[in-house]
């Protein structure tokens, strides 16, 4: 008997068997498109897949988990995925040797678990109407590992969504997969939304749109300063003595940021990160473009201290992710 009371299927040997080659093929995003199935692959992407799947299943709805395969090595180490493959509701798994994992998978040294899963997102229009507190928004994001590294930012920062623009990279490519180390099944994510009226949709849910931008006169650190101050009955403190901005994305662009305000209060008055809002990061060369940042209330810099040119994408979302989320849990 399999870990989930099923009859034993023969083990699988053949690495050029049909089921392994179609498997591998969702590597490619023809077939992800044409299938609308993708590949998790490790412990951990297989192990958060599982939970919403027996999540979904147990609330009368379509699981995520098409099929699972996986050595009896890694059955073994990872006790708590086989609990999970052992549960009413669970998918099917196959044991495959590791040659044959190996031919499924798209990493060069896979961990024991590929798992065939159905796409997670959901649409613009259900998440604006739940009225969410935090959403990150990803405009012409491309490199993989940016955006998972944003969708894993997200995720802990406890944001309600993240949405991507058309022209941002496939959520579902196996390399943004393994960089959101699970959390792509954690929280809504909204796929191929047109940027074209996006800002002023988001704002319409009453979200605060926020541009992260190394152009940007409003300074992360005044509007972190102006919530604690409210929170505590002060008076913001004002006056430009701090680093000038830096950048939000990766380029260079703190030799061009534009000059602060002679009051951080003028350049924060109206924004308060309390409020819900929605973050936008831009392409890791170019940044946001000019009719997207126009269109938000704040194009805000994150602070540079040291003599770093600019802050990569992903490292600029997290720092701006915690910053709301932590005004808005202290609020």
């Amino acid at each position: 008997m399999t870990v989930n009371g099923r009859p034993q299927a023969p083990l699988m040997t053949n690495t050029q068997a049909d089921r392994v080659k179609e498997v591998a093929r969702l590597a490619g995003r023809p077939s992800r498109l044409r299938r609308r199935e993708f590949l998790a692959e490790g412990p951990q992407a297989v192990r958060e897949a599982l939970r919403l799947h027996l999540e979904r299943r147990g609330a009368g709805r379509d699981g995520v988990v098409v099929d699972v395969y996986a050595t009896s090595e890694a059955l073994e180490r990872h006790p708590d995925v086989a609990d999970l493959l052992g549960r009413h509701g669970a998918p099917g798994v196959r044991e495959v040797t590791p040659e044959v994992l190996a031919a499924m998978s798209s990493t060069v040294t896979p961990q024991g678990f590929v798992a065939v899963c159905t796409f997670v997102d959901s649409s613009l229009e259900d998440l604006l109407a739940a009225r969410p507190r935090l959403v990150a928004v990803l405009v012409e994001v491309r490199d993989p590992g940016n955006a998972g590294t944003i969708i894993r930012a997200a995720d802990s920062a406890g944001a309600d969504a993240v949405i991507l623009t058309g022209a941002s990279v496939d959520p579902y490519n196996p390399k943004t997969v393994r960089s959101t180390v699970g959390s792509l099944f954690h929280l809504p994510l909204v796929i191929g939304v047109e940027l074209d009226g996006l800002p002023g949709r988001l704002r319409d849910a009453g979200m605060t749109v926020l541009a992260a931008d190394g152009y940007g006169t409003t300074s992360l650190d005044d509007l972190q300063d102006a919530s604690a101050a409210r929170r505590f009955g002060a008076v913001p403190p004002t006056g430009g003595n701090r680093q000038e901005g830096g950048d939000a994305h990766s380029g260079d662009r703190r030799e061009e940021s534009a000059a602060r305000p002679a009051a951080d209060a003028e350049a924060t008055d109206g924004i308060r990160l309390e409020d819900a809002g929605a973050w936008l990061f831009g392409n890791e060369a170019q940044g946001l473009p000019e009719d997207v940042t126009s269109a938000a209330d704040a194009r805000v810099a994150v602070p540079i201290y040291g003599s770093a040119e600019s802050l990569n994408v992903g490292t600029a979302a997290t720092v701006c992710l915690y910053a709301s989320a932590r005004a808005q849990r202290r609020s």
